[in-house]
C-alpha cells in the first residue's frame, strides 16, 4: 500500500482521498483502507496522541486473489500510515493558556521568574490596588499541574490565578523526544 500524507491547516481535521487507478486495490476494500488509516491516526504515531489536521491519499497498492481480505487491508493501511507519518517529521502540539496571576506587589519578581521557569513568557504586569499586582503571561498547560501549591508558597497564601485556553503550539524538540521515547507502538502496529 502506498500513501501520501500532507498537512492540513490547524483545525481542518482529517481528509481521506482515494486516488487508486486501474483497480490495483479493488473499490470494495477502500473503506477498509480508510478504517486502517483512521485507526493509526487515532492511536498516535509519535507519542500516543491522535494525529490531526492531515490529508491521507492512497494512490497505489497490490491485492492478492487468495489473501485479499478486508482485515488485510485494514492492517496494511495502519502500517503504511504509521510509516508515512513517521517519515513526515510530525510535531506534537500542546495547549498553551493565558494566565493572570494576582498577588502581593512584593512577589512580582518571584511570580515572573516562576512563570519563566515553567516555559512561560511574561506579557505584562498591572497594578490591582494598593500593594497588589497582576502578572500576565502565556504558559503551557502541562506546566501548571502543581501551580496552586507553588503560588501559595510564593505569595504566602495571598495569591490567585485564572487561566484561559489560548492556542496549540509545538512542544520543544527535547520534550517531543522525551514523549516519543516513553511511547511504544503495539507490536501489531509496527
Amino acid at each position: 500500500m502506498h500513501l501520501r500524507v500532507e498537512p492540513l491547516p490547524r483545525g481542518a481535521g482529517f481528509e481521506f482521498v482515494d486516488a487508486i487507478k486501474g483497480g490495483v486495490i479493488p473499490g470494495v476494500f477502500i473503506p477498509a483502507v480508510e478504517k486502517g488509516v483512521r485507526q493509526a491516526l487515532a492511536g498516535g504515531v509519535v507519542a500516543g496522541f491522535p494525529v490531526e489536521d492531515i490529508k491521507v491519499t492512497v494512490f497505489d497498492g497490490k491485492t492478492h486473489a487468495v489473501d485479499g481480505k478486508e482485515i488485510a487491508f485494514v492492517i496494511a493501511a495502519r502500517k503504511a500510515t504509521i510509516e508515512a507519518v513517521k517519515n513526515a517529521r510530525p510535531q506534537v502540539l500542546e495547549p498553551l493558556v493565558t494566565i493572570e496571576i494576582v498577588g502581593p506587589e512584593s512577589a512580582v519578581g518571584d511570580l515572573s521568574s516562576d512563570l519563566s521557569g515553567r516555559r512561560g513568557h511574561l506579557t505584562g504586569t498591572d497594578g490591582r490596588g494598593p500593594g497588589r499586582v497582576a502578572v500576565c503571561g502565556e504558559v503551557p498547560l502541562a506546566e501548571l499541574n502543581d501551580y496552586s501549591s507553588r503560588l501559595k508558597s510564593l505569595t504566602g497564601g495571598a495569591g490567585g490565578y485564572v487561566v484561559e485556553f489560548a492556542r496549540y503550539a509545538a512542544v520543544p524538540p527535547a520534550i517531543q523526544q522525551q514523549l516519543a521515547s516513553r511511547f511504544q507502538l503495539r507490536e501489531d502496529d509496527e
